[in-house]
């Protein structure tokens, strides 16, 4: 009784310690946002708001963050589709290249981002589309699709097939099928895909940094630019909204389908 107390205890005090040393970025960066002075500390000098009315009248970051917003949007897009048809076929049929394609999955978390921002880089240079905002929409939905692979895939797994057997014996086309009968049915995976889609491509810094010009930043680019002269309150503040932003689309995230769903997805 004695010694599971004691692992117990012994647990409880590693969970505390991982959760502190994740959030403690965060709260400072929060801490820092509502400074009263005009360089940015911790803890804060007094608390005020004033930064926060400075990024709202601060056009260069609106329209940078418009710009990541847009990004964010085109990569969705793109994904939503590409990521649900390959996701459902790798869950239903056996793929010919199926080893090749479990190697590209992998490609997230086994090739340095520099490598393929370099590649997309050559390659948009080549069709004379540097410079431009959509691209790296298009690059961002290249990047992370295994992700949104992933959550489908996980979702059309658990789809009955007897279900989408009825339905071809009720007369429906395969088209009629694939609408009303496996649509409906990975709709969870959908969402909680196009979320993470939509996150990450809203916070990528390194292709939006290659990709565009000092013209048409996206807010990573734009808050990096700032700190190279010098780091104001008004870059924690910034910083806060992209977490609230993250924060609305986790709670969104676990509202219509449950988080739970997103877990089995990775």
């Amino acid at each position: 009784m004695k010694g599971d107390r004691s692992k117990a205890v012994t647990l409880w005090v590693f969970v505390t310690v991982a959760l502190v040393m994740l959030s403690a970025p965060t709260l400072v960066v929060l801490g820092a946002s509502f400074t009263a002075g005009n360089m940015i500390t911790f803890p804060p000098e007094g608390l005020s708001l004033k930064w926060y009315a400075e990024i709202a009248g601060a056009t260069d970051l609106r329209d940078a963050f418009l710009r990541s917003l847009i990004v964010a949007t085109i990569c969705t897009a793109i994904s939503i589709p590409t990521g649900t048809l390959a996701g459902i076929a790798l869950a239903k049929y056996r793929v010919r290249f199926a080893a090749g394609v479990q190697v590209y999955l992998l490609l997230p978390f086994t090739v340095p981002l520099i490598g393929s921002g370099i590649g997309l880089m050559l390659i948009f240079g080549k069709w004379g589309l540097l410079g431009q905002l959509w691209p790296v929409g298009v690059a961002c939905a290249v990047i992370n699709l295994p992700f949104m692979i992933w959550a489908v895939t996980a979702s059309a797994a658990s789809l009955d097939p007897d279900l989408e057997l009825a339905a071809a014996n009720c007369g429906a086309p395969p088209l009629s099928t694939f609408l009303a009968v496996t649509v409906p049915a990975v709709t969870p995976g959908i969402i909680t895909g196009a979320l993470l889609m939509f996150i990450l491509a809203l916070n990528e810094f390194l292709v939006s940094l290659l990709l565009v010009d000092a013209r048409i930043v996206t807010l990573p680019v734009q808050i990096y630019n700032s700190i190279r002269s010098i780091i104001t309150p008004d870059l924690a503040a910034i910083s806060v909204v992209f977490i609230a932003v993250a924060a609305i689309a986790i709670a969104l995230l676990d509202w219509l389908v449950g988080l739970d769903i997103f877990l089995k997805s990775k």
